[in-house]
């Protein structure tokens, strides 16, 4: 949905640099500098030559990661056609400039490769919008692979647990189709590298009895309240049983899609509507694409379209053919409407390299007004996902405790000489991984605005370029001396990363980015 639209609190104290692009600017040339916020395809943060070695007599025993999935493509058929539908309005009108008149047929390579995203591709099984690109499926190939090249000891061999059984490599992910599928590239890049480990991938019970009021099965691997926390529904979760062990994290995402609702949300969402800066900065996009005229009439809300009609394409192999009709809920009313769906197709095309060949979508999108756009895109993100607002207190954060949880007790579990495990692999979505970052009080990531203050790039270090790219993930490398002690190092997007300030009496030593596990587990309440 729009920006204005996305629960996004305001930004009327932006950085200079967003200030600058509602003053319009920028050429048609390629941005040295990306601002795909939350879309930002992934790289890793740290290369594994410079980790800090494992302290004397330490090896690793056990590693867990949660990830979210890989890049993507449009999640539905929505900002691509009604922008389409607007620029053919512009067509018809005469009201297109140069560069406005090649925004249609790049926009229609856009919805092409989403109709036929995925077919033809090994592991997809229905094409479409939604589907992880190839971009994507790289980023958890390669994420695997630079697992085993980080912990080589760890799986190669693989021995036998404790009680001489096989030690497994657990899989769970959410059930939905691109969190499931980066979880198959991720175990089938494993495999691929390691033959022997086919035999110890294992996929647990799903949790069973849900909804309370006609329990439906779950795929074997699937947990929802472990990782799709955010959009719990009576229909697939009802837990109704105050003694239920999903009791709590139900609860939490009911309050948290209340939330969503907040009469301070919807007074910050006007408030957004009506940010000149905002308009101004749209205008300067709009007005590189349209005649002055046509924005006028735009911005008066005298021209307005939504995602209505219908689509039809047909692989080059002439095998696969798709339709899809638009639902019509994606409006433009608006100059900013219209320049954030501009935003959309420009953050998204680069993930999609490879099946729209290579289309550049930066000349709609000059480097100022995208500055302007992803400091928007944070703000509705930091609002609606991120820390929020201090007084609502832990709200949007509260549900990621079973996450929380279970990171503790699978290392629990090793410290008790359980080795059944020798790895814990999860996969997820941007609402998972965004509260979880806040939930584990990551330094960047867990500050709160007042709710008389606005959110801004000035007053607080939350980006979702650093939170929640794609393929974004934390994961925990655990070490053991053979003695007892156990040792837990923490990587954020593969960069060795501390826990929260509070537990920096738990390292290890000095300024290590080991943590004494026992110590650690004790500064986070788990004593």
């Amino acid at each position: 949905m729009p920006f204005h639209r996305r629960a996004l609190r305001s930004l009327s104290a932006l950085p200079l640099l967003s200030l600058l692009a509602a003053c319009g600017g920028g050429g048609d040339a390629a941005q040295d500098t990306a601002y795909y916020q939350t879309k930002t395809p992934y790289k890793p943060q740290q290369g594994i030559a410079s980790y800090e070695a494992a302290p004397a007599g330490f090896a690793p025993v056990y590693t867990e990661m949660l990830a979210r999935h890989g890049s993507r493509g449009l999640s539905s058929f929505k900002y691509d056609l009604a922008l389409y539908n607007l620029w053919t309005l512009a067509k018809a009108d005469n009201a297109l400039t140069d560069l406005g008149a090649r925004l249609g047929p790049d926009i229609l390579r856009i919805s092409k490769a989403n109709f036929l995203l995925g077919y033809g591709v090994s592991g997809i099984s229905k094409p479409g919008y939604g589907n992880e690109t190839q971009v994507g499926i790289d980023e958890h190939t390669q994420l695997a692979q630079r697992l085993l090249q980080r912990l080589p000891t760890l799986f190669a061999p693989l021995g036998s647990n404790a009680a001489g059984g096989t030690r497994q490599i657990a899989v769970v992910t959410s059930g939905v189709d691109r969190a499931v599928d980066s979880g198959n590239y991720f175990v089938a890049s494993l495999k691929a590298a390691q033959p022997a480990l086919a035999g110890r991938v294992a996929y647990p019970p799903a949790p069973a009895g849900y909804p309370a009021s006609a329990p439906v099965a779950q795929p074997a691997g699937t947990n929802r309240f472990l990782l799709y926390f955010h959009k719990l529904v009576p229909a697939t979760d009802l837990v109704t049983s105050t003694t239920d062990p999903y009791y709590a994290t139900y609860a939490a995402s009911q309050a948290y899609q209340a939330y969503a609702q907040d009469a301070d949300q919807a007074a910050k969402q006007a408030a957004l509507a009506a940010d000149p800066t905002a308009k101004t900065a749209s205008r300067a996009v709009l007005e590189r694409l349209f005649t002055k005229a046509f924005v006028d009439r735009i911005d008066a809300g005298t021209v307005s379209t939504a995602n209505t009609g219908s689509m039809s394409f047909t692989s080059d192999d002439g095998k696969f053919s798709s339709t899809l009709t638009g639902d019509g809920k994606s409006t433009i009313k608006s100059a900013v409407d219209a320049a954030s769906f501009v935003y959309e197709l420009y953050s998204i095309a680069p993930a999609m390299a490879k099946e729209t060949g290579g289309l550049d979508f930066t000349p709609y999108m000059p480097a100022a007004q995208a500055a302007y756009f992803a400091a928007f895109n944070d703000g509705s993100d930091f609002y609606s996902k991120g820390p929020g607002i201090t007084e609502k207190g832990n709200v949007t954060w509260r549900m990621a405790q079973v996450l929380q949880d279970d990171f503790f007790n699978e290392v629990d579990a090793i410290a008790k000489g359980d080795t059944t495990r020798v790895a814990k692999l999860r996969f997820a979505h941007a609402e998972i991984t965004i509260p979880f970052a806040t939930q584990m009080g990551l330094k960047t990531a867990s500050q709160q605005t007042p709710l008389a203050s606005l959110y801004s790039y000035d007053n607080n270090p939350w980006r979702g370029s650093y939170v929640s790219p794609m393929a974004a993930n934390m994961q925990w490398d655990v070490y053991g001396n053979g003695s007892g002690t156990l040792l837990v190092r923490m990587l954020y997007n593969e960069k060795e990363t501390d826990f929260k300030a509070a537990c920096d009496g738990a390292k290890y030593a000095g300024s290590s980015h080991y943590y004494d596990y026992g110590k650690l587990k004790a500064c986070y309440g788990r004593s």
